[in-house]
């Protein structure tokens, strides 16, 4: 019986994931073919390592057939209504830090904090008859910070690729994403609203509640937490 470890397949949260825990003792790593997604786990007995994309490890969690998992705070709670019931946090891990944050041209000046935003958007319906766009990949966290905070006469359009640059291509208005250090959204002319900010996110060690975990593989991970800690 084993306990399986989900960990980023690639990039940056990998190489910080296999850091992390290798500063604790546990050697994580990935076949020596970047097209296998295969791992090891070495100085730590009954711990499978599943390699998978950071977007699919809250659903892996959720469903129980991981029993452990590092992926972002935004994605767990974008991906799953009810995370609290399926999952639990362990620890956050200190990297993968961005911040999820609503963004409007730099040239609405008067415009500054969410009650702005609302006042704008119902000028834009009145005056185009269209509501105003917002892009964004985080469907469920920005619709309920918005009803939250009472901004209507909005519409969410999706954007899976560089959201930065829906405004100036006129695809939106505005956008809800990710962001570290601001640069980006400067270089497109967009500025961050003073309320603005949606969520923190960062790197975290979760732990599934659906997984179903045998007398065995209890000792198992309890023993592997511990060493963690």
């Amino acid at each position: 019986m084993t306990i399986k470890l989900g960990v980023p397949s690639k990039g940056r949260l990998m190489e910080k994931t296999f850091d992390w825990f290798g500063a604790r003792g546990i050697i994580l790593s990935r076949s020596t073919s970047d097209r296998e997604y295969a791992g090891h786990v070495a100085g730590v007995d009954g711990v499978e390592l599943v390699l998978l994309s950071a977007g699919e490890i809250p659903r892996e969690l959720a469903s129980g057939r991981i029993h452990l998992g590092v992926t972002g705070t935004d994605l767990v709670q974008e991906k799953l209504a009810l995370w609290e019931q399926l999952l639990e946090p362990v620890e956050e891990l200190g990297f993968g830090h961005a911040d999820l944050i609503l963004a409007v041209p730099q040239v609405w000046v008067d415009v500054d904090t969410l009650d702005d935003l609302d006042g704008t958007a119902a000028a834009f319906r009145q005056a185009h008859g269209t509501r105003l766009r917002i892009a964004t990949k985080y469907h469920r966290l920005v619709r309920d910070f918005l009803r939250l905070h009472g901004v209507a006469d909005y519409a969410l359009v999706d954007s899976q690729g560089a959201t930065e640059g829906t405004v100036k291509n006129e695809t939106a208005e505005a956008i809800a994403d990710i962001t570290s250090s601001g640069e980006t959204l400067r270089a497109n002319h967009l500025k961050i609203l003073s309320d603005g900010l949606i969520l923190r996110s960062q790197a975290t060690l979760w732990r599934s509640r659906a997984a179903e975990v045998s007398g065995e593989e209890q000792a198992q991970l309890s023993s592997f937490l511990e060493k963690l800690a």
